[in-house]
């Protein structure tokens, strides 16, 4: 059975949540500019295994946008704590993947296994190039479509001939848009930096990024897996920074280690590693 509910968070926000299956608890994370369709692909292969949860982060998809300065870090904690799960595995992709490694430095307790994919880093110093300026510039110009436009070239690097562009175009524009009309509230970051805490996490680490992500997304994922005692680095083929949808089926076998990645596959996705 499939559920949802819209959960109370600090601030007088709502963050939306889909929780399905049963099984050992699993939280999906998206990235900025994106929403829980990331993970339309997957989810419910997912919740054959596991209780699944997904869920849009304060000011994305159908939650309510943030009212005053937030932690995402926060918000996450209330989601578990909204489904009584004293711990739980945590997948996270971009942004969702650098809450969920901030989030494992404060409360390690509350983390089974940590799955990074495509993930960014608190610390990490991106180096200037003229579509990281381009981006910065939308940004604080609030231009909504300058943003998905730079987001769907720079990040959805496959283009609309590869699988899940369907989803993709679709949530980087409604987001984009939200994005640039909130003019309340902003995600505070962590007080300390993760970069340099890595060796201090000790769940079980995979690390997993597309061949034809962002190059300092590459330069990230290593600098994770040498950071993170034990972690195992996962390069997948035929993805860019969209991997939930453009490569389901390759996830599915790094999360599950099974056979649900054909179903997945036969309906829109493509395996590939």
């Amino acid at each position: 059975m499939t559920t949802t509910e819209l959960i109370p968070v600090a601030g007088g926000s709502r963050i939306w949540a889909e929780r399905a299956g049963d099984g050992p608890p699993l939280v999906l994370l998206h990235g900025s500019v994106h929403d829980s369709r990331l993970w339309d692909r997957v989810f419910a292969a997912l919740a054959r295994h596991h209780t699944v949860v997904r869920y849009d982060a304060r000011g994305h998809g159908r939650s309510t946008p943030a009212t005053a300065p937030f932690r995402y870090e926060d918000d996450l904690l209330a989601v578990l704590d909204r489904f009584g799960f004293r711990s739980a595995d945590l997948v996270g992709l971009s942004m969702g993947g650098e809450v969920a490694l901030d989030f494992t430095l404060e409360h390690p307790a509350r983390v089974r296994s940590l799955t990074l994919i495509a993930a960014s880093v608190g610390g990490h110093a991106w180096p200037r190039s003229p579509e990281t300026d381009a981006y910065a510039a939308a940004l604080s110009g609030s231009d909504a479509r300058r943003i998905a436009d730079l987001e769907l070239t720079v990040w959805a690097s496959l283009g609309d001939r590869a699988p899940g562009f369907d989803v993709i175009e679709p949530m980087v524009r409604e987001n984009a848009e939200a994005r640039a009309t909130a003019e309340k509230g902003r995600a505070l970051d962590p007080d300390e930096d993760a970069v340099g805490r890595l060796d201090r996490i000790t769940a079980p680490t995979t690390i997993v990024v597309g061949d034809h992500d962002h190059p300092e997304i590459g330069v990230i994922a290593g600098r994770l897996a040498d950071g993170i005692p034990g972690a195992r680095l996962e390069v997948v083929a035929d993805s860019d920074h969209y991997l939930p949808l453009r490569a389901p089926g390759r996830l599915l076998e790094l999360l599950l280690g099974c056979s649900d990645a054909s179903s997945v596959d036969r309906h829109g996705g493509r395996s590939t590693g």
